[in-house]
């Protein structure tokens, strides 16, 4: 074993101390935290192109939008869709119609090379469907480079081959305002009638293949496209109004107040320009409301402001609070962490939504990413945040803790394994139909939102779980790759995946010498960096294939990374290896002297290959997480 020396006990002890104490400070008046949650330039330049679309230009709010957007250019012109990729057609034909839309000129250098790179990937038509949809709307392309995705749907029954039960809750709240608006062909009012046709190899009006060619199933989805395309001057107007009106039911009781349809950007602003194309006004009580909920994603930072995709309180608390727990001392007061769990308590979820379609009768007990999305509670920040009120105080929090694993538990699928919302959402052909170029439709269960499921149930004791966690076991051993490595569904990537399952291992109690553990251990010593720490890009998304596997493990160390690989480490019985001891140091050496580490990489994917995320937060919690039961796990040895 490798002993730690007394200087590095100091060391560790003062880089926990003040990683506590900046975290502390960060923690709101009414107990909560809630770090910036950033994504690609796909999402400030949206907001630009829908204040256009609405004509309700902020020019200040647009200036500093603009200067975010040319400020993430790439040196070669396009835009990526996180820190060190190559540029996305789609996230540079938003971002450069955006900046003319706010006033570039299309002669400027930064817009000529910007014009040029989109090009070389094709030009505008390549782009994906939510983009050809904008342009759409903003008559750049015309119609039929959009699928047909007609209002009529709502009235579709379940035995349908696709139903908004079948796909995610993403795209249930994105789906309903948006097909009202392609229904209603809404275009936008852009006053300024700025286009950007230079943006086409083909002239919008000539292209001809605005679709790939696919083959098998999805061919026959696209032939069941053009045949309704035809058949859509048809639709009696009767139906048609009939349709619209259940579509307007639907997203209007879902708007959840000024946390927005679905609390997702994309939604919200369907949402908000779907209520104006059906009429409310600019003062009706809905619309303003909504026009707040997208105004409380803004943030602005001196002459830049961005918008975010959404907001993470509930996952930062959760996560805040289990590096808390794990590094406070004897002494230290508890006030902040009750204070945290209490917050929690209040928002925890007790009514029903889109779940019990599949699960009615279950009693809710669930909690939402955000402030408030009612309708949408999360399994993966549900069993995240009472696992640490097993951890802080299991006798105070009991009731809470109880319905909550009572709900996560009658959440398992079929396989054995969880979800992020839903039950058995793998109707797996939905992802083939023309909408659904991006792939993300569903939400099928994953090993590290299982993991957490796991971790939570095995805490709570005796054998009314015994069952679920026994088949979750199952699934997760069913998903461990051929390397030991464990796929991260909801961050970057491999090692996200694997410290989620080595966790959750541990707390159901498998040894650390059962050969699922000793894999996944090994996998993680071969992709440490030479500087101790760990690290992995989003470009282990891009493919699976088997020339790919370098992209899995270390590709430029990052705190959070590091600290997932020391978590999983020391979960797997490694506390004394020279592995963690390497990654510990890593840590120490890179905290900055404010108590804090930086990272500007993308940390998570909203939709692997097509939309990532950056967590403000990651950095501030997680290396704390790892140090402290670090300590904890030497401290023990040690005794």
């Amino acid at each position: 074993m490798v002993q730690l020396r007394t200087c590095d006990r100091y060391a560790l002890d003062g880089a926990i101390s003040r990683a506590r104490a900046k975290l502390l400070a960060d923690q709101k008046p009414d107990g909560h935290w809630c770090y910036e949650l950033e994504a690609d330039c796909t999402i400030p330049a949206e907001y630009i192109l829908m204040t256009h679309f609405m004509d309700e230009v902020d020019v200040e709010l647009q200036r500093k939008m603009a200067n975010f957007l040319r400020r993430r250019q790439l040196e070669e012109g396009g835009w990526p869709l996180y820190t060190g990729g190559d540029a996305n057609i789609s996230c540079s034909v938003k971002a450069y119609y955006a900046l003319k839309l706010a006033g570039d000129d299309p002669s400027a250098t930064h817009m000529q090379i910007a014009r040029q790179s989109i090009l070389n990937l094709g030009g505008a038509a390549k782009a994906n469907v939510f983009t050809r949809i904008a342009l759409a709307q903003f008559s750049q392309v015309p119609w039929r480079a959009v699928p047909f995705m007609p209002v009529e749907i709502m009235l579709l029954p379940k035995w349908f081959f696709f139903h908004l039960d079948k796909v995610a809750y993403w795209s249930r709240t994105v789906i309903v305002p948006l097909i009202v608006l392609c229904s209603l062909r809404v275009l936008a009012r852009n006053a300024t009638g700025i286009g950007c046709e230079e943006l086409f190899v083909t002239p919008p009006d000539a292209e001809r293949d605005y679709f790939s060619a696919p083959s098998g199933r999805a061919r026959r989805y696209m032939l069941l496209d053009a045949v309704g395309r035809r058949l859509e001057p048809f639709i009696p107007k009767r139906l048609r109004r009939r349709a619209l009106a259940k579509a307007e039911s639907w997203f209007v009781e879902r708007l959840n107040g000024e946390d927005g349809l679905g609390a997702i950007f994309p939604a919200m602003v369907n949402a908000y320009e779907a209520l104006a194309a059906l009429g409310y006004g600019m003062d009706d009580p809905l619309r303003r409301t909504a026009r707040r909920a997208l105004r409380k994603l803004l943030v602005e930072h001196g002459d830049e402001a961005y918008c975010q995709p959404c907001v993470s309180p509930v996952w930062d608390t959760g996560l805040a609070v289990h590096a808390l727990v794990e590094s406070a001392r004897q002494d230290d007061d508890s006030e902040a962490v009750e204070h945290a769990l209490d917050w929690l308590v209040e928002r925890q979820i007790h009514r029903g939504g889109d779940w019990q379609v599949e699960r009615a009768g279950v009693t809710p007990g669930g909690w939402a990413f955000q402030y408030r999305n009612d309708h949408y509670p999360d399994i993966d920040d549900t069993a995240l945040v009472a696992w640490a009120m097993c951890k802080q105080n299991p006798e105070k929090y009991q009731e809470t803790i109880r319905k909550a694993a009572d709900w996560v538990a009658e959440l398992q699928s079929a396989n054995g394994g969880f979800a992020a919302f839903d039950v058995d959402n793998t109707h797996y052909h939905l992802n083939d139909i023309p909408f659904a170029d991006h792939g993300a439709m569903l939400d099928p269960p994953t090993a590290d939102v299982s993991a957490r499921v796991v971790a939570l149930l095995a805490n709570m004791g005796g054998e009314q779980y015994g069952d679920t966690v026994s088949r979750c076991l199952a699934y997760l051993s069913a998903e461990q790759e051929t390397d030991g490595a464990w796929f991260g569904r909801w961050g970057t990537n491999y090692i996200y995946g694997t410290w989620s399952v080595l966790v959750a291992l541990t707390e159901s109690g498998i040894s650390s010498h059962d050969p699922r553990v000793r894999r996944a251990v090994t996998w993680l010593g071969k992709v440490q960096g030479e500087d101790g720490g760990w690290g992995e890009t989003n470009d282990g998304y891009e493919s699976a294939e088997p020339e790919l596997q370098n992209y899995r493990g270390n590709q430029g160390s990052t705190s959070y990374q590091t600290a997932w690989a020391v978590l999983a480490l020391l979960a797997a019985g490694e506390a004394g290896s020279d592995a963690v001891h390497r990654g510990v140091e890593y840590l120490l050496a890179t905290q900055r002297e404010d108590g804090l580490w930086r990272d500007t990489s993308f940390t998570s994917p909203g939709f692997p290959r097509v939309f990532y995320l950056k967590y403000h937060g990651y950095s501030k919690y997680f290396p704390l997480w790892a140090l402290a039961c670090f300590r904890n796990a030497n401290t023990l040895q040690d005794a």
